[in-house]
């Protein structure tokens, strides 16, 4: 039932809106794909369309695979209201952005990014001669209805990180950048960009899959993949399921082998070589790339961005091809400008690999890489009644979602537990865990776990697999509205692996406490655990604990 619904949002909602919109408001008509496949303007609505999609949380992180039961859509009802939390990046360094409690203010800057969407969606085009003299015999969205949308994004962004991040600026961002440059940058230079910009972000996210992280991915995903028939391929990428739930020769063959290679090296064919044979080859690899995870239905569901760049694949790369003059190695306009975009672009994954506690693991373009922030809460339940009673929230607790959606009480506590088993498949799971019994001992029994990600859904509207929108600074403002006792709400939190160590630094919270323990976990002891710990917890370098927490649950 719930690929069945998120294969008709992206279908008709996604698919079927995007391209009527993009065309008719384009001069072009629907059904005569020929006339507008690759066409700029075609491309850049398709990209305002997305990013809306996204805006209103209505793309990626929608829906049950996301966290969102009922209400299905929590984005806009969240940002569009006041009091809810919102988590700016930097409140005691950026003027004007401190405090958790959405205001007036913010709500009005996020609807006025809707508004700048939309009017530069359905604005009336202009012929591309006046923009420059290269986009003779092209229309475009006018240039100067993106700036509006990106300087909106910036003030978003300064006063909340969840809703800027849900915008998918990184991926967004950039190529409305390029098409506002347009005068600037020329036709030429402006698809030289945007291949770059496609290229890097595969590029990033073939190389964070390099290491133990990815291969725990592979397993999981391929068995919450609802097409492949029977059970045997499932647990094939398994090493002995169930009794070694470690991913299998198959499942690193699949994750290094056809994603790893494909991701890296496909790419710079696709950059560097002017062969019409070659790209098309290329380039119908790298749609059958986007199409397969698709069909995976991954959490987050990032369904509309992998149909995105399967089109962008065949739009950038055939119908601009390297050989009819739109070469980066031949046919740059400004060569300083393009440098600067690309140094640029790499800019945010050189340093969110390098220092991942900066850096959103999207913009370093690690998406579904396995290397993440990450968390598990334990709370007991008078704790969580408090979460349900006393924030201001988009959406209930999950719990409660499940049973609006109509099961029972135990059921729906089955279903959420899922949750916590998916985590623990991945790398991240065995070392949370360890740190949550290690502090609980013989009180475990007293406390509900519950995977972070998730649970942060139901509160900012979106996650995405983001640890930093769960950190101490949403449990700092949870425990402000909530005035959690000692021990009734404690979080085991780990930032990503940075690329050139062999460690996770983690963080122990009690929310009425702040951070009460920081520690460190090589990343080999987690990933190479079975999910349920049958060795005993993993091995831990704690580095700092709070005196005054010493032995509270020990």
């Amino acid at each position: 039932m719930l690929p069945v619904i998120y294969l008709l949002k992206v279908l008709v909602l996604y698919i079927g809106g995007g391209v009527a919109i993009a065309t008719l408001t384009s001069g072009f008509g629907v059904f005569d794909i020929g006339s507008w496949w690759n066409q700029p303007i075609f491309y850049q609505k398709i990209i305002l369309w997305t990013a809306l999609l996204e805006t209103l949380g209505l793309a990626g992180s929608w829906g049950p695979l996301a966290g969102h039961f009922a209400p299905m859509t929590s984005g806009f009802k969240c940002w569009l209201r006041p009091e809810t939390i919102r988590l700016p990046p930097w409140p005691n360094t950026v003027p004007l952005t401190k405090g958790d409690r959405r205001t007036i203010f913010d709500v009005l800057v996020y609807a006025g990014v809707v508004v700048a969407f939309l009017v530069a969606l359905f604005a009336p085009r202009v012929a591309g001669t006046e923009v420059d003299a290269s986009f003779a015999g092209y229309d475009l969205v006018n240039p100067l209805l993106f700036w509006p949308v990106l300087g909106l994004l910036a003030i978003l962004g300064l006063r909340d990180k969840v809703a800027f991040i849900a915008t998918r600026p990184e991926q967004y961002m950039p190529a409305m950048l390029f098409f506002a440059l347009a005068p600037v940058l020329g036709l030429t230079d402006m698809i030289i960009a945007l291949k770059l910009l496609i290229a890097t972000v595969w590029i990033g996210a073939g190389i964070s899959k390099i290491g133990k992280h990815f291969g725990k991915v592979i397993p999981p995903m391929i068995s919450n993949t609802p097409w492949i028939p029977g059970k045997a391929l499932k647990r094939a990428n398994y090493r002995n399921f169930p009794e070694d739930m470690r991913p299998s020769g198959l499942a690193h063959f699949m994750g290094h082998g056809l994603g790893t290679i494909v991701e890296v090296v496909t790419p710079l064919v696709l950059l560097f070589v002017a062969n019409s044979t070659v790209a098309l080859v290329a380039v119908i690899l790298m749609v059958g790339f986007h199409l397969f995870i698709l069909s995976t239905f991954p959490l987050a569901v990032p369904l509309e961005w992998n149909v995105l760049f399967a089109f962008a694949s065949v739009f950038l790369f055939l119908g601009f091809p390297n050989q009819d003059g739109y070469s980066v190695l031949h046919d740059v306009q400004h060569p300083a400008a393009i440098i600067a975009i690309l140094a640029a672009l790499v800019f945010f994954p050189i340093l969110g690999n390098l220092r991942p506690d900066l850096v959103s693991f999207l913009p370093s373009m690690r998406q579904y890489a396995g290397n993440w922030a990450s968390a598990q809460w334990a709370i007991t339940p008078a704790a969580e009644k408090k979460l349900e009673e006393r924030v201001v929230r988009p959406s209930p607790n999950i719990v409660t979602q499940l049973q609006t959606a109509g099961y029972p009480a135990d059921v729906a506590e089955v279903v959420l537990s899922l949750t916590t088993g998916w985590r623990a498949l991945h790398s991240q799971g065995p070392g949370l865990m360890s740190v949550l019994l290690d502090e609980l001992g013989e009180n475990e029994r007293d406390y509900r776990f519950r995977e972070a990600e998730f649970a942060c859904n139901s509160i900012v509207a979106f996650n995405f697999g983001d640890g930093h929108f769960h950190n101490e600074d949403l449990i700092a403002a949870l425990q402000s509205r909530c005035q959690f006792k000692p021990g009734e709400f404690l979080v085991a939190w780990v930032e990503s692996q940075p690329i050139h160590r062999n460690y996770q630094e983690y963080k122990l919270i009690d929310a009425a406490l702040g951070v009460i323990e920081r520690g460190t976990w090589l990343v080999a002891d987690s990933a190479d655990a079975q999910p349920w710990l049958p060795n005993g917890t993993i091995p831990r370098t704690v580095t700092w604990r709070s005196d005054a927490h010493r032995g509270v649950h020990r």
